[in-house]
């Protein structure tokens, strides 16, 4: 069994799940994305919590484990700054509160295994000294770390998208040490990932609902395969899900104004549109890395979503998801800005499906494929904005409202779909 912090939509809790483990809580602070994981993971009990106010026997209780219950794995990507205050050590900022608390958790909750995910940039230059702190931490709660630490990119685990980011592998003293999953997988490209689903536009209703009824434009195959669930294999070791496959969702469209869809238009695929600075993907080629936009703090722009290969718009959120790794029955919430970012902080599922079978494979277990078919949650987990979404789960709002006014002006001053977003690396 496996815990799941800093949780978002659930991209690692999916992925851990498919690869045989049960994620039996989770922890998240966004009570948006507290809504969508209950809806994609009925079965997992989700904590809409500061995790600073978490203690492991609270976990273990909503878990329903007991105190002397095993834990396997507790996994989490913490957001960290990479800075330090002078004179101190780096995990004693304020700013990088959130990794100490990571580390707490996995100290008082006494798991076999830890993974730990973070940016890339965590590697690079003053930052590392971070990254060593947290290495060090671990090992001085008894765990031994898989050296060399590890930089894997999910276009080598099966995902039609360049994105990097650093993965941490523990075992606790007397476990076997797992891998890091070796590569081998085949590039999966934008027109395999995206080929069979049919042009949004071609349905008005979305322009006011994230969902209709269609037909994919051809036969599964591949990638599309595995993304339709066509078959047993495509679930791995993770619970089926009781879904309407002729249903197209997440997938609200953008008003682009005919300048913008002119110079999508005459955009060479693979190459940045020059105005929006937006990528046009290539069908025989890889997406660029997604990535979640800002939060309500900094404006709350929209992510910056690549142009399609095909059409002259942005992605869908359902082509975004199908970039990253989501299977079609995984759902977001329905606008686009809080399904986008759900997708841009997410780890794609098949790289924790890669990393999660090489903890089972150390663990020397085996796992079947589950009989139980689940039902997902209620569309209406999926609509709620962020103020009814607090009072779902019984809390206050942790998370600002989002500017509309900031972003409307923005939104004027250059295109909703032409905004530029500094990207963090």
């Amino acid at each position: 069994m496996a815990i799941d912090l800093f949780a978002g939509a659930g991209g690692l809790s999916l992925g851990l799940e498919q690869a045989g483990f049960d994620v039996v809580a989770a922890v998240e602070i966004d009570p948006i994305h507290c809504c969508v994981h209950q809806y994609n993971f009925p079965q997992c009990a989700i904590l809409p919590n500061p995790i600073e106010t978490l203690r492991g026997d609270l976990l273990r209780e909503v878990a329903n484990l007991s105190p002397t219950d095993t834990i396997d794995l507790v996994a989490g990507g913490p957001p960290c700054q990479g800075f330090s205050l002078m004179g101190q050590r780096a995990l004693d900022d304020p700013r990088n509160h959130l990794v100490k608390e990571y580390i707490r958790l996995v100290d008082e909750l006494q798991p076999s295994y830890t993974l730990f995910e973070n940016v890339k940039g965590l590697t690079i230059g003053k930052h590392q000294h971070v990254l060593n702190e947290i290495i060090h931490s671990l090992e001085v709660l008894g765990y031994h770390i898989v050296h060399p630490w590890r930089i894997l990119n999910a276009k080598d685990y099966g995902v039609p998208q360049s994105r990097e980011r650093l993965f941490v592998l523990g075992a606790k003293v007397g476990h076997p040490l797992p891998q890091y999953p070796s590569l081998g997988l085949p590039p999966v490209t934008c027109e395999e990932a995206l080929g069979d689903l049919p042009d949004a536009e071609h349905y008005e209703d979305l322009r006011h609902t994230d969902a209709v009824h269609f037909e994919y434009l051809r036969e599964a195959s591949g990638y599309s395969a595995l993304m339709r669930c066509t078959h047993a294999e495509a679930w791995q070791l993770g619970y089926r899900r009781r879904w309407d496959s002729h249903r197209l969702t997440s997938s609200l469209l953008t008003n682009h104004t005919a300048i913008s869809r002119q110079r999508f238009q005459d955009t060479p695929p693979g190459t940045v549109e020059p105005i929006s600075r937006f990528f046009k993907l290539a069908p025989d080629g890889l997406s660029n890395t997604l990535r979640a936009g800002t939060d309500s703090a900094r404006g709350a722009f929209t992510s910056p979503r690549p142009i399609h290969y095909r059409y002259p718009r942005c992605v869908t959120v359902r082509e975004m998801a199908r970039l990253h790794g989501f299977p079609d029955w995984f759902r977001f919430h329905g606008t686009k800005w809080h399904g986008a970012r759900q997708i841009g902080n997410a780890v794609p599922p098949p790289l924790a499906y890669a990393l999660g079978r090489e903890v089972i494979n150390a663990m020397a277990l085996r796992v079947d494929r589950p009989q139980t078919i689940l039902d997902l949650g209620d569309d209406h987990l999926l609509r709620v904005d962020p103020t009814a979404a607090a009072h779902y789960w019984g809390i206050e709002n942790p998370i600002q409202s989002r500017n509309r006014k900031r972003s409307e002006k923005n939104r004027k001053s250059s295109d909703a779909e032409s905004r530029r977003v500094t990207p963090i690396s």
